[in-house]
């Protein structure tokens, strides 16, 4: 990716976000309908778990390859997924899909916009 191919994401991203209403995460999972459901899952019931560790994968892309392949990996070698450059990355809470972005770079790290959140059925 050339450099400017990255200023062109940054720049596009930024007025993406500057564009963007967001809705915290907590008002989507947790807006039931009804009264004693919502106070069971108010957000002053939740501070117990507010410092449990989750683990956030961000998946660039799959693939698939023959161990015959796998064993002349080297590094430099590369791997060709099964996205393109601005396709989705899917967001993984726990290996559960909770998300959708798209790749942003700020200063020297990557980071994700989220630009879908995929509603949780319940049973």
């Amino acid at each position: 990716m050339s450099s400017n191919d990255q200023k062109k994401i940054i720049k596009d991203n930024r007025d993406f976000i500057s564009n963007t209403e967001f809705t915290p995460l907590n008002d989507i999972f947790f807006n039931s309908s009804s009264q004693s459901e919502k106070s069971l899952q108010s957000p002053v019931d939740l501070k117990a778990i507010y410092e449990v560790p989750v683990q956030v994968s961000a998946i660039l892309g799959r693939a698939n390859i023959p161990i015959k392949q796998l064993l002349k990996l080297v590094p430099g070698s590369i791997i060709e997924l099964d996205r393109k450059v601005g396709d989705p990355i899917d967001i993984y809470v726990n290996n559960h899909l909770l998300a959708r972005g798209n790749l942003v770079l700020m200063d020297k790290h990557l980071g994700i916009t989220i630009t879908e959140i995929i509603k949780i059925e319940r049973s």
